[in-house]
């Protein structure tokens, strides 16, 4: 069996190894190490947590043990994906290198420019960057790539997917053609492929396992889920998700749960905090500090369960993690291989769970053929309600909501009885001149409307219109005129003269 002592690793690495546990490297690091020290390029397909960042990191740390880096110009660059799995190769090349005297900078978005500016204007020995924060330093001028001996590209089918391959083959463009190529993938779609063949010169290639297979040590299974309704969906999931975690009990030491999206997680985060799971949510949205918390919390074991996208499915090393729920079906079917790979490492065994929807059918059947394995289906461990009581007396209540509706409707429409009319003037008034004058004035302005209304037609222009009203307004006038008010102008205005001579009559 091979061990580290066989690699011709500096005795300052091999020292390191030793004091971090190891002895016998992954079939990963074997492959991958004896070429990567002859100066070779490198194409290495492995699964994720075989090892693969011990592949890179041994042998760099030995050829970059004799040199000196110069400002501005970092000796060795190495590319990733994620600020996590960046910081996660920063921890590694800590932990490898404390023997032997190089300097190394972090470029990761969400923190200082300041900061990232002073280590390299000191010079580094080992650049871990992602690629848009290395191309904003680069564009600032205040990095130089001409000095780079090895260049590194870990976990490039996530690049792929995220986006970044414009970015890395401009970076490529940057750098030395004689650099020393390093190429790490979980799998190799046919884009990847072709980089490779543009950027690689003969490169070794080490390949493990399979594209894309899954721990044998990793019992997988998927329920089955359909919503009672589809408003109901979302929150149906989640009680199958907490029922979950509820069978597995104290099996679980700590877990991660996966969404497709930013929002879900933030969701099932708050679900779960609110019916008492010790749980915090990571994705790509939230600020590096509060992202660096939560995952140091995650790794020390005072977070129990870690709601995250799949920003956090590479790049998090945690060899303890018993439990993934997957709450979505991954869209792409190699991100299910990342996902359960963060659990069952090292051998040790692990369980995942995914909770498949109608809808997701089609994407679950991307991943069994991409696994080549038919995943074990379960049933659900909450009983999908048909109809909820609420939702019956809702129904229910329906009609009669309307036939209230009718009923309040013909009430107001019914019309109401009529009051019965005021007695009139003459009713209280028996004798008197004032009111027999007053109902003939009435009776001749009734008598006067139709001849008005037989009229209106057969005017035809305004000049006549204005003569008639003056002449009705003259008549009304004279008619006023007859009644005569003691004390009182003729100016007085005709309903205060009728109250005088209603109550001079009475």
């Amino acid at each position: 069996m091979t061990k580290f002592t066989d690699l011709n690793l500096n005795p300052k690495v091999l020292k390191a190894i030793e004091e971090a546990g190891y002895e016998t490297p992954t079939p990963i690091q074997a492959g991958a190490i004896p070429a990567a020290l002859e100066g070779r390029d490198v194409l290495g397909i492995a699964q994720t947590g075989t090892g693969k960042t011990a592949s890179f990191t041994l042998p760099m740390i030995t050829r970059l043990a004799r040199g000196r880096a110069r400002a501005r110009m970092p000796r060795s660059l190495v590319l990733c994906p994620t600020r996590e799995l960046a910081a996660q190769v920063a921890e590694n090349f800590d932990t490898y290198a404390k023997h032997v005297k190089l300097t190394k900078a972090l470029l990761i978005g969400g923190v200082s420019f300041k900061e990232q500016d002073a280590a390299i204007d000191r010079g580094v020995d080992v650049l871990i960057a992602t690629p848009g924060r290395l191309l904003d330093h680069f564009e600032r001028g205040k990095l130089l790539l001409t000095g780079i001996e090895i260049m590194v590209v870990d976990e490039a089918d996530r690049m792929l997917d995220m986006g970044f391959i414009p970015d890395i083959e401009r970076i490529f463009s940057l750098t030395p053609f004689t650099r020393q190529t390093l190429f790490f993938s979980a799998t190799m779609a046919p884009e990847i492929e072709r980089i490779t063949n543009t950027f690689l010169s003969g490169p070794e290639r080490v390949e493990i396992a399979r594209q894309a297979t899954t721990s044998e040590t990793i019992e997988q299974a998927v329920v089955m889920f359909k919503a009672s309704r589809k408003d109901r969906e979302a929150s149906e999931k989640r009680n199958v998700l907490r029922a979950l975690i509820d069978a597995e009990g104290e099996k679980i030491k700590n877990a991660i749960i996966f969404c497709n999206r930013k929002t879900d997680v933030d969701i099932v985060s708050k679900s779960l905090k609110k019916y008492g799971y010790d749980a915090a949510p990571i994705h790509g949205d939230l600020d590096q500090s509060q992202r660096t918390r939560t995952l140091e919390g995650f790794r020390e074991g005072s977070l129990k369960i870690l709601v995250a996208s799949d920003v956090a499915a590479r790049g998090l090393d945690v060899p303890s993690v018993s439990h993934v729920f997957n709450f979505d079906v991954p869209g792409h079917a190699e991100d299910y291989v990342h996902r359960i790979g963060r659990t069952g490492r090292a051998g040790r065994e692990g369980k995942a769970f995914t909770i498949c929807s109608p809808r997701d059918e089609k994407a679950l059947d991307a991943v069994e053929n991409l696994v080549q394995k038919q995943i074990t289906r379960l049933e659900s461990p909450v009983k999908p309600a048909t109809r909820s009581s609420e939702a019956v007396e809702a129904t229910e209540d329906k009609p009669a909501k309307r036939t209230r509706s009718r009923s309040s409707t013909a009430k107001s429409a019914t019309p109401k009885p009529a009051p019965a009319a005021k007695p009139q003037a003459e009713a209280v008034v028996d004798e008197g001149e004032a009111p027999v004058e007053r109902s003939e004035t009435r009776t001749e302005r009734s008598d006067t409307r139709p001849e008005r209304s037989d009229t209106r037609p057969e005017r035809s222009s305004s000049s006549e219109r204005g003569d008639s009203s003056k002449s009705r307004s003259r008549s009304r006038k004279d008619d006023r005129r007859d009644e005569k008010v003691v004390g009182m102008g003729d100016h007085l205005p005709s309903f205060i003269a009728l109250s005088f001579a209603e109550r001079r009559a009475g």
